[in-house]
């Protein structure tokens, strides 16, 4: 045998060794751990559980144009409850021990259980309601609320003498009956506890089996009812919202439900983590981790300016307290109004101001929340976008513009006002003056008919080009079309024309040319569009669109692109655009109306002149009033400054208010906040019947 014989059978006779080692001291292990030490591990794996339990991400901010954070986040603790091996009279006094704590600390929790004490009571709004719901729970079909609550406590094999306290218990079991809560999915008991109560349930915690105790972002609703309708709340995800988007969302989760909330839903949110939680099968909590840390969402930066916009709700607020309160000449019960205030170059929305408003912290934290939906006011509708008015007066402009773009009036021409007209057959409608002192305002041109609101002169100028060619610039002007403001349940309103009388049924006439020519008829607006037209008229007729969102900032500090946002709330809010007829109105057009306009502020005569006529700043303004088919009279100031360069559009709108120069004051106190200006104007008691008319 040679020596290459010899060599590789001495190396398959060691591997050979070395195999058969390796395998004796496998099989010792596995005797060791299944045999020797099998029962230890068998214990441990029986008495430690991992629970995965979600690491909620904070929303992302929303902050106004100088970054003053308006809705925020703050940390707070939610205690949540794991299904554990005990028994239910241990289960059972667990609970009540949670409650008292709670109780102690001033803590809310769970409770949707529909029966009342002291009277036994259920709470639903039908029979048919508790019908339903003795079936789903099993209850004795036509039982009494006492009947019903001594079932469920035996169902419940609640032990106790206390009804108070038996129902303090039968909360928590009926809302995991309801919702459901295994060993690795834990049932939320209370949204946000104190650190009084996370400080006890720690120190105690073989007290509280199941209990576990984590942080949560808190929705912080920083400046109280300011800017309510554009910020918007959020609410509870439902079941059927949380099985459409359970990709991302976690049943826990809040999602947007009003305003920028809601619109900004997508971007707000952010991308939620992962957390481990260890717990014996006692249910005492041994350990925990963060297995996928959470990821904030991105802050929406709005167009708004909070002192701008603070300054807006006083003044509509006291305004219509005023009015309410006799404080001009007359009385009004005043319901409501908006103020919208635009920067006419760019189209941004510097304030948008209700009255009444609402407190969204509130309604987040589960606080009067029915008194709010229920109130005959409606401090929940946004006015500013969602309701539409008549214009009155305040839509002269666009007859005027329309007037003299297509030639029919030229700005010398004056036409005699003798205070009936007569200008369509079988109807003779008077300018406002005439029903106060029976005679007309005489020869004016299109400039002294701004200025004292002269329905005869705008009755004529419509007459003469007929509704289409009407029609045409109010389209161009952004009325009866959704602005495309980032905000939902926008309304488009609607314009006189023949098109809206057809559809509701009726046969276009020759009179309502008349009516539609001084903002009424079929002519029903909302105050952002009244806004927008105002913008583009006093920009120098450039079409511009709204938006209350100047950019929105990734957690990274980059910013979304414009057209991103855009497409994206367009898309949401379903807005699309139409294309509008180019009109290129002359600049000589547009300073004759806005001469007309500063006639109204700045000279004797003019329907707003006792407001401005000692005012720091050179503006421009149109009142307007229209009454509608209750009685009530809509009260409007349009207006923009300064004259010369103009920067901002201001619209007040007053449900009720009686009179457009009443309202003229609102827009006074948010110009003279925008420019700084400290100086109290002084007002003179003018008689409001000089003003009076029906729609001016």
């Amino acid at each position: 045998m040679g020596n290459n014989d010899l060599n590789q059978r001495f190396r398959f006779n060691a591997l050979s060794v070395i195999i058969y080692l390796v395998g004796i001291v496998i099989i010792v292990q596995l005797f060791n751990l299944q045999i020797v030490q099998g029962e230890s591990y068998r214990q441990q794996s029986n008495t430690k559980l991992t629970r995965e339990s979600v690491l909620e991400a904070a929303r992302g901010s929303i902050m106004d144009r100088t970054g003053n954070v308006l809705v925020g986040t703050n940390m707070g603790f939610r205690l949540e409850l794991y299904k554990t091996k005990v028994d239910t009279q241990t289960f059972n006094n667990t609970i009540y021990n949670i409650i008292k704590v709670l109780e102690k600390n001033g803590d809310s929790y769970i409770d949707t259980l529909p029966i009342s004490l002291n009277p036994f009571a259920f709470q639903f709004n039908t029979d048919e309601d508790v019908i339903k719901w003795e079936k789903k729970n099993k209850i004795t079909e036509g039982a009494t609320a006492e009947q019903a609550f001594y079932e469920l406590k035996d169902k419940y094999g609640i032990q106790n003498d206390s009804i108070e306290e038996t129902r303090k218990i039968m909360t928590v079991i009926y809302a995991i009956k309801t919702t459901g809560y295994s060993t690795t999915k834990s049932i939320e008991l209370s949204s946000n506890i104190s650190r009084t109560s996370v400080q006890e349930f720690s120190e105690r915690s073989e007290d509280f089996p199941g209990v576990a105790v984590s942080t949560l972002p808190l929705r912080d609703y920083r400046t109280g009812n300011l800017a309510s309708h554009i910020l918007g709340y959020v609410g509870k995800i439902t079941e059927d919202e949380y099985q459409a988007r359970k990709d991302r969302y976690s049943r826990d989760d809040y999602v947007g439900r009003t305003g920028i909330e809601s619109v900004m839903e997508e971007y707000l949110k952010g991308e939620n983590g992962v957390r481990q939680i260890d717990m014996d099968v006692d249910g005492t909590q041994t350990g925990e981790y963060i297995s996928k840390e959470a990821v904030a969402g991105d802050d929406v930066v709005l167009t708004i300016d909070s002192n701008l916009q603070k300054a807006a709700e006083d003044a509509l607020k006291n305004n219509i307290e005023k009015i309410r309160n006799g404080g001009f000449s007359q009385r009004y019960n005043a319901k409501g109004g908006s103020v919208v205030v635009t920067n006419v170059k760019t189209g941004e929305i510097l304030a948008l101001a209700n009255y009444p408003d609402y407190n969204p912290g509130a309604i987040y934290r589960g606080e009067g929340w029915n008194e709010i939906r229920n109130d005959a006011s409606k401090p929940l509708f946004n006015r500013a976008i969602s309701g539409a008015w008549a214009p009155g007066s305040t839509f002269k402009m666009v007859t005027a513009v329309a007037g003299l773009e297509t030639g029919v009036i030229n700005k010398k021409e004056k036409i005699n006002d003798v205070g009936v007209y007569r200008g369509v057959p079988n109807i003779a409608p008077v300018c406002w003056i005439w029903t106060q002192s029976h005679h007309g305002h005489g020869r004016l041109n299109v400039e002294e008919a701004i200025q004292h609101s002269c329905n005869y002169f705008f009755y004529e100028v419509g007459n003469r080009m007929g509704i289409d060619n009407l029609d045409k610039y109010v389209k161009y002007f952004g009325l009866g079309e959704k602005t495309g403001v980032e905000l939902p349940s926008e309304t488009a309103g609607t314009i006189a024309s023949k098109e809206t009388s057809q559809a509701k049924g009726k046969r276009w006439q020759g009179g309502d040319i008349l009516n539609a020519s001084i903002g009424q008829g079929d002519n029903n607006f909302s105050p952002i569009q009244m806004a927008r037209y105002i913008s583009i008229l006093v920009n120098g007729g450039h079409r511009i669109d709204l938006s209350v969102i100047k950019s929105v900032v990734k957690a990274d500090g980059s910013e979304v692109p414009r057209n991103e946002i855009k497409d994206f709330t367009n898309k949401k809010l379903n807005i699309n655009k139409e294309d509008v007829e180019q009109l290129d109105i002359s600049q000589d057009t547009i300073n004759t109306v806005m001469e007309g306009m500063k006639s109204v502020a700045e000279e004797a005569g003019g329907t707003a002149y006792n407001i401005f006529k000692n005012f720091n700043i050179s503006v421009g303004g149109k009142t307007g009033s229209a009454e509608t088919s209750t009685g009530d009279v809509t009260a409007w100031f349009t207006g923009f400054a300064p004259f010369d360069d103009p920067e901002i559009a201001v619209v007040v709108m007053v449900e009720n208010g009686g009179h457009g120069n009443y309202t003229a004051e609102v827009a006074r106190d948010i110009i003279s906040e925008y420019f700084g200006m400290n100086t109290q104007v002084v007002e003179e008691n003018v008689q409001a019947d000089t003003y009076t008319e029906y729609a001016r």
